[in-house]
């Protein structure tokens, strides 16, 4: 056990470290996005009462798709807070570090049109006055926060925003939210290739079970859906440790427990669960565009 454990601290750095993984602190909300799209899917193909074949003479073909597609571009948000005695010099210390981070970006490349900064509240700070023995809340000061969205194409670009907002002294970054352009041209491919999975199956069906299909296909069901990164990161903790219990001298001791860090990785959709995956190879995150598709044959009877 002594010589896993290296290797597995070993793991959790690299996952940390991969420059491509990128969701920021939106990912301590966000555990267990893979399972949480896993059970989406299953919903899609689970047949309620009004959805089984409307007669005997009938049957449905159903075809589930998978695209991996990257990213046009990026939109980072950073979140800058400062916590002052007044009003006025929150503003103002505020105010010169929006401004000393938004230089810092467009030395970088970034256009004015591709930053925005973003009030988002202002709240009043309550400290505790002792008194004799009593312990009287009262105000002590104001916080206030601003995001800040920088917009970006290039995946080596966040890199350099994050070191920029660093000597700024902005150390938070919120999420990194992923865009894809042409969404239309993804759905298009994606109906295209159910399309062609259920006329590849209905072909294979007609030859095993031996019969005939008239008509054409009426779609009965058509389940578009969208994953983005920001959704589907989860995490792990990797370490081993002792186990103390029943110490007989309890009451003298506290335990102390060493600080774990976690680790959190894009764990995309795999191909589980669909007939195809365009683009299967996934080593960076991307969106996961899948559709369901669901068409009702009518059985041609033979002739008595």
């Amino acid at each position: 056990m002594k010589r896993a454990l290296p290797l597995l601290f070993l793991l959790a750095a690299a996952a940390v470290s991969a420059r491509a993984q990128a969701s920021g602190g939106v990912a301590y909300a966000q555990a267990g996005g893979r399972a949480r799209a896993e059970a989406a899917e299953r919903n899609k193909r689970a047949l309620t009462q009004v959805e089984l074949p409307p007669s005997a003479t009938s049957m449905f073909v159903e075809a589930s798709v998978l695209m991996n597609v990257r990213a046009d571009e990026h939109v980072a948000v950073f979140g800058l807070a400062e916590e002052c005695a007044a009003v006025e010099e929150c503003q103002r210390k505020m105010n010169a570090t929006a401004a000393g981070f938004l230089a810092a970006v467009k030395a970088l490349g970034i256009a004015d049109g591709d930053t925005h900064v973003d009030y988002v509240a202002q709240n009043k700070i309550y400290g505790f006055e002792l008194a004799g023995n009593v312990a009287r809340e009262r105000l002590v000061g104001f916080e206030l926060k601003k995001n800040v969205s920088v917009r970006y194409r290039e995946e080596a670009m966040l890199e350099r925003l994050v070191a920029a907002a660093a000597r700024s002294k902005i150390f938070d970054l919120i999420k990194v939210d992923y865009v894809v352009r042409d969404t239309a041209a993804v759905q298009k491919r994606l109906t295209e290739e159910a399309s062609r999975v259920i006329n590849q199956k209905s072909e294979r069906y007609a030859g095993l079970l031996g019969i005939r299909f008239q008509g054409g296909a009426q779609v009965y069901a058509e389940r578009p859906s969208v994953y983005y990164p920001t959704e589907m990161y989860d995490s792990y903790v990797a370490f081993e440790s002792e186990d103390v219990s029943n110490p007989y001298d309890r009451e003298r001791h506290t335990v102390q427990r060493a600080r774990k860090s976690r680790t959190f990785f894009f764990n995309a959709l795999d191909a589980d669960g669909f007939d195809t995956v365009i683009n299967p190879v996934v080593t960076a995150p991307v969106v996961q565009f899948t559709l369901y598709l669901k068409v009702k044959y009518e059985i041609q009877q033979p002739a008595k």
